[in-house]
């Protein structure tokens, strides 16, 4: 697997230290273990875990990395599941704090082992309702396959401090959804994402409060 990923990481424009590309590829060895229990994921072979999982991921590490540069960051990831994107994340970029948080109890005892077997002190996991959680004041707050861009906004808004974004993973550009928002939020960039060895359209929507635009 090795190969193929470090071919991903070309095509993704990404250089990452040997050491986080053991750490990716060990982590998602622990996908596969686990999943032979639990039900984290329904994609079994290291192939497609490889492109459906680490490199979908991965294709979101260049704008995080081009918006906070090397300065510190505060990411929440919402439905995390298995850790994704927020544990590829907490790899490729050490300097963001990462917070994931599902409501499976599996799921969130999962990512608390992959900190723990893999020593990524910048990463912890909550079994929660995201809307239980106290204010997290996230400088940036994602989702993959979570909700409707409503329901996200909605329900993840008590958490994005003032001047953070909404960073939400979709498949094609969801117009209608972006339609559904409130007046009081704003979709300010919808960024285009190539995955390789995936055929599929995915991208990044980027929302803040409307009264925070420029």
């Amino acid at each position: 697997m090795k190969p193929a990923l470090q071919s991903g990481l070309t095509h993704l424009g990404l250089s990452l230290s040997p050491t986080q590309v053991d750490l990716l590829l060990a982590y998602q060895a622990l996908i596969a273990k686990w999943n032979r229990v639990y039900n984290l994921t329904a994609v079994r072979s290291p192939e497609e875990m490889l492109t459906h999982h680490l490199l979908d991921s991965l294709a979101v590490v260049p704008a995080l990395a081009a918006r906070f540069a090397e300065q510190p960051f505060k990411l929440l990831d919402v439905g995390a599941g298995a850790g994704l994107p927020g544990v590829v994340i907490a790899i490729a970029l050490p300097q963001a704090q990462v917070i994931c948080v599902d409501t499976v109890a599996k799921k969130a005892s999962f990512i608390r082992q992959v900190a723990a077997e893999l020593g990524l002190k910048n990463l912890r996991a909550e079994h929660a309702r995201v809307e239980a959680l106290p204010p997290q004041q996230a400088d940036v707050v994602t989702s993959r396959a979570f909700a409707s861009l409503a329901d996200f906004v909605a329900l993840t808004r008590p958490h994005l401090r003032p001047g953070g974004v909404w960073m939400a993973m979709k498949g094609k550009a969801p117009e209608a959804e972006a339609a559904e928002l409130p007046d009081d939020v704003t979709v300010f960039h919808v960024e285009p994402l190539t995955v390789p060895g995936l055929d599929a359209e995915r991208c990044l929507v980027w929302m803040r409060p409307t009264q925070e635009s420029p």
